[in-house]
């Protein structure tokens, strides 16, 4: 194993650590509700962006075009505000485990979405045994939520459903994340991937002002009269921590790390948060839940054996 990739692999396990975080602050910030969170943890990135990004802004803003702005916009909902408010959602209908174990199938569902693509890297045959590892995983963790996780969490079985899909439509905004940011980054020439996620992480600032502070704030029934100083403290070290270092670990890895590699790195959120998790809750896994980790782990590990088999078959013919 070369030294880049000891290196890449550690920065990506230190983006882990802190990504898992977030996966636990819904938890943590209770009852103050997941879309109050977000609004702070992005607003929070947003300003951390904008200082870190002010002395180039003369520099980036002309190469900024409507097209770019619109794409800028749609990123910071799929990845940051709508995502992060969904996960939360699920998060505080579910418990911790099952938002992350979904979050998990991100290498493979992102692999998925590269087949349909003309030059895909692999053929769909040959990730269908990552395919049905995942599915299992996931079937897993579903049976664990609707006949465990009500006793649980207290939640009833249309709760855990919600909370299920909430999970799932987080699962499917950060893959079209992930799809849309690669293209514009390499349509990007006067931009580099660092200023592109600072850019990102402005409008996802601006964007939590402007669609969840009302809904967040101004509603009575969503104001809890205690906890506001623990509240601020976690959404600004979630903001902090969990968007603006873990992002710049993760863009680092990228430079360091083969493309097959950059996407199973996302099994360290996974891990971290599962981990964080039980410690919250005291507990060790289920038998559903340890079961559903490993299928997930083995459907990612099939996922890049399938790539590690394609790219030697190229490179030998």
């Amino acid at each position: 194993m070369t030294r880049s990739i000891l290196i890449g692999t550690a920065y990506g396990a230190m983006a882990g650590a802190f990504w898992g975080i977030t996966f636990l602050a819904p938890e943590l910030v209770a009852p103050f509700t997941p879309f109050q969170l977000a609004t702070l943890r992005y607003l929070t990135f947003g300003v951390v962006s904008l200082l870190i990004l002010l002395p180039r802004l003369s520099k980036v803003l002309p190469h900024i075009t409507f097209k770019a702005f619109r794409a800028l916009v749609l990123l910071a909902i799929l990845g940051s505000v709508g995502y992060y408010s969904m996960m939360g959602v699920a998060i505080q209908l579910s418990g911790v485990a099952m938002p992350s174990l979904i979050i998990g199938f991100i290498p493979v569902t992102v692999t998925l979405a590269g087949i349909c693509r003309h030059n895909a890297v692999v053929t769909f045959r040959q990730l269908i045994p990552s395919i049905l590892l995942s599915t299992a995983g996931i079937l897993c963790i579903s049976w664990q939520n609707f006949f465990v996780g009500s006793a649980l969490h207290h939640t009833g079985p249309l709760l855990q459903a919600v909370g299920l899909l909430m999970a799932i439509g987080s699962l499917l905004g950060w893959t079209l994340f992930n799809v849309i940011n690669s293209d514009w980054l390499k349509k990007l020439e006067h931009i580099t991937s660092g200023e592109w996620n600072l850019l990102t992480g402005v409008v996802a600032g601006v964007l939590s002002l402007i669609i969840l502070l009302p809904a967040a704030f101004f509603w009575p029934a969503h104001l809890p009269t205690t906890g506001w100083a623990r509240f601020f403290l976690i959404s600004c070290g979630v903001g902090l921590f969990s968007s603006t270092i873990a992002n710049a670990f993760w863009n680092r890895m990228t430079h360091l790390l083969p493309l097959t590699m950059v996407g199973q790195m996302i099994l360290f959120e996974t891990l971290f948060s599962l981990i964080y998790g039980f410690l919250w809750e005291q507990r060790l896994p289920t038998i559903w839940e340890a079961a559903a980790f490993l299928l997930s782990v083995s459907g990612v590990l099939a996922c890049v054996r399938a790539h590690k088999n394609n790219e030697a078959s190229h490179s030998y013919h």
